[in-house]
């Protein structure tokens, strides 16, 4: 077996077990303790015990399942931004594409959700469309930011960094703007989610969000060798045969409509999409068939810990999620910036 395929191979399988040791903390710890017996119990049936089922199953599995699905589909879109700007600063929130799908979300909150009010499937039906509309506002954020960086029929990587600065600044004043018109208690869900929280999880954001985690990251997975090529230069690319452009947007949109499930289920996360694939070619190398799943570990593991640390550092008080990761990511940020100033 090759040397890098089994380091991949025991990457994978440590991260995993921080993926389980965090679940692990998560499920027994909060404001009601459980034992590691107790949660045996519940999940071989054995015993009645009503009250754990409910904090099993209703709140605290739910939250860590959407914790590995976000994760793991910021992680992924975080590398395919990297890989077509050849930019390891590139992250979804810094492109805007994160506060498109926000736009998009909040809008359906303040313009649809009395619409729904009246169904008897109103839970099912508004958490399945949020994905959809969410998608739309990140795909007409992506547009936007495709029309201002295409230059001479060439996506230029520094306007497109820029523009989407820019429009990250303005959508996220939109958004304030229709949240204030929002009811005072849809605002206070709203001011929560937008900060990034998943403290209400369930059942129906997990399989709204699911299909897209596995459908878009099976087509960016299977396109890993073309990001691969993607570290050479434009035209080197081109005389080999690649359509650099089609291939752009097929993995920009696809990466768009990742961030926007994520970002319709648990709100505006930062950094993950920065982090997970910068620490995931350190551990592994730039082969994108390796840095894609173990970014999209990397992003697991770092979302469920914070949420863990999130409603255990002020408990019984509880911070959102976005605002541990941001702790961590801003240092992180800054790190990057300083050794590429150096570099």
């Amino acid at each position: 077996m090759p040397k890098q395929t089994t380091r991949f191979i025991i990457i994978q399988l440590v991260l995993l077990l921080f993926i389980l040791i965090s679940s692990y903390l998560h499920l027994t710890n909060g404001e009601f303790d459980m034992k590691i017996m107790d949660i045996i119990r519940v999940l071989l049936g054995i015993g009645e015990n009503e009250m754990h089922q409910l904090v099993i199953f209703d709140f605290r599995m739910p939250r860590i399942v959407l914790a590995i699905i976000t994760g793991a589909g910021l992680g992924i879109a975080g590398v395919v931004l990297q890989g077509i700007t050849k930019n390891e600063l590139a992250d979804p929130g810094i492109l805007g594409i994160n506060a498109g799908a926000g736009v998009g979300v909040i809008s359906f909150m303040y313009f649809f959700q009395v619409m729904f009010s009246s169904l008897s499937l109103n839970g099912w039906v508004s958490i399945m469309l949020l994905p959809i509309f969410g998608f739309v506002g990140g795909i007409i954020t992506a547009v936007f930011i495709l029309f201002f960086a295409t230059k001479n029929q060439q996506m230029d990587m520094q306007r497109l960094i820029l523009t989407g600065i820019a429009l990250n600044s303005g959508l996220g004043a939109l958004s304030m703007y229709i949240s204030l018109k929002l009811s005072p208690e849809d605002y206070e869900m709203a001011a929560i989610w937008t900060t990034g929280s998943i403290y209400n999880a369930n059942w129906i954001y997990i399989w709204s969000s699911l299909p897209w985690l596995l459908i878009l990251g099976f087509v960016i997975y299977r396109k890993a060798p073309i990001l691969d090529y993607f570290q050479l230069q434009e035209d080197q690319m081109i005389s080999i045969g690649i359509q650099t452009e089609k291939e752009k947007r097929l993995l920009l949109y696809s990466s768009v409509g990742l961030i926007s499930a994520c970002v319709s289920v648990s709100g505006s996360i930062g950094f993950i999409g920065l982090m997970a694939p910068h620490i995931a070619r350190q551990l592994i190398g730039i082969k994108h068939r390796y840095v894609i799943p173990v970014s999209a570990l990397i992003g697991a593991t770092l979302v469920v810990l914070s949420d863990f640390i999130a409603k255990t550092i002020f408990s019984p008080s509880e911070l959102p999620v976005g605002i541990v990761i941001s702790i961590i990511g801003i240092p992180y940020f800054l790190y990057l910036l300083i050794r590429n100033k150096e570099g």
